[in-house]
Order: C-alpha cells, then sequence, then structure tokens
C-alpha cells in the first residue's frame, strides 16, 4: 500500500514572499485596474495594471527614471521622483480610458507618508480616482522639495550631503522650481519629451 503526503505546499510567489494571495484576491474581485507602486534601492515603479485569466495585463507604466525627459535632474528615489512618476502613470493610464483604480502596495509596510503614497497622490493629482485614506499621504511641501531646498539654502557650506548635485553641476536649491516645471511638463501634453 502507498502512502501519500497530506501536506499541501503553497503557491511558489506565497513561498519567497512575493504575493499575499487573500489581498490580491479581494482586489481582483473589485474588477477595478490596480495602480501598482513599487520602490527599488534607486528608483520608484509604477503600473496600472488589468486581471486576466492567464496573467495579469499591463495598460500603463512609468518609471522614475523616465523623469530626465520632463526636466527633473535630480534623485530617482525620493519624494518628488515618487509623486512625479504617479502622475505619469496616470497621465498614460487615462490615454487608455482608465480613470479610477484600487491602490495595491503589495507587501510594503504602510507607513504614512512614505515614497509609495507620493505615487499615490501624483496619481489622485493627476485625475485618477482612487479610494484611500488622506492621512497616509506625505505633505504638499515635502513633495515639492521645499523642505530640502530651504536647507541647502540655510547651509551653503554643506557639500557633502549634495555631492551627487554638484557633480551634475546643479543646485538643490532649485528643486521646488525643477519639480515644479517637470509637473507642468507631465501635465501639459501627457507623453513623453523629445
Amino acid at each position: 500500500m502507498t502512502k501519500q503526503s497530506m501536506f499541501e505546499g503553497k503557491f511558489r510567489r506565497r513561498r519567497e514572499c512575493k504575493t499575499d494571495y487573500r489581498k490580491r484576491l479581494a482586489m481582483v474581485k473589485s474588477g477595478k485596474p490596480r495602480l501598482i507602486a513599487r520602490k527599488t534601492d534607486r528608483y520608484i515603479m509604477a503600473q496600472v495594471v488589468n486581471y486576466a485569466p492567464k496573467g495579469d495585463v499591463v495598460a500603463a507604466g512609468a518609471n522614475s527614471r523616465e523623469l530626465e525627459k520632463f526636466g527633473w535632474p535630480f534623485g530617482k528615489k525620493n519624494l518628488s521622483a515618487a509623486y512625479l512618476t504617479g502622475m505619469l502613470v496616470a497621465q498614460r493610464a487615462k490615454e487608455k480610458g482608465i480613470s479610477e483604480a484600487i491602490f495595491d502596495l503589495g507587501l510594503q509596510a504602510n507607513a504614512h507618508g512614505a515614497r509609495i503614497f507620493a505615487v499615490l497622490k501624483g496619481a489622485l493629482d493627476a485625475g485618477m480616482k482612487i479610494p484611500h485614506d488622506a492621512e497616509v499621504i506625505p505633505k504638499a511641501e515635502r513633495i515639492g522639495g521645499k523642505h530640502v531646498g530651504d536647507y541647502a539654502k540655510a547651509h551653503p557650506n554643506s557639500k557633502q550631503q549634495f555631492s551627487e548635485y554638484a557633480k551634475k553641476k546643479i543646485s538643490a536649491e532649485n528643486i521646488p522650481a525643477a519639480f515644479e516645471n517637470a509637473k507642468k511638463r507631465i501635465t501639459g501634453n501627457g507623453g513623453e519629451q523629445k
């Protein structure tokens, strides 16, 4: 007589701690697209994804690497870059007829004011309808980089903190102006600058 194992293994992505299937099922049941925001060590990525039985279909995507085309020469992983990435992905989603979504932050920690929620704020300001709690969104001054610009003005000798910007021959004092300029260029035509 053969013995059968009663143990049933978990899905591969669950074993690798990449997917919470309970949360995913709840989002998929809604029938709405998901705005997915992820951060890496160097960049912020955002996608608007539709469910399909054979695998999710990406309707629109944006990466903070693309922000240079829109006049953003500063860091690609800060709050400002996250906001601009969210705005860019929302513009691209609207071009494809998607105006509402559900925010999917995956297995990332739900820390109020985090970069991931700056992506959400960017998408909201670009006109997408996404259910959210206003408490999680970072303050507008921080998103716009005003605090960094003020610090750079108050401490002109802090060259070590802004050494990457010095190599590019740009000043941290210009972050708020560059942020507003990039924001206008993204919303101006919704496409890429040549």
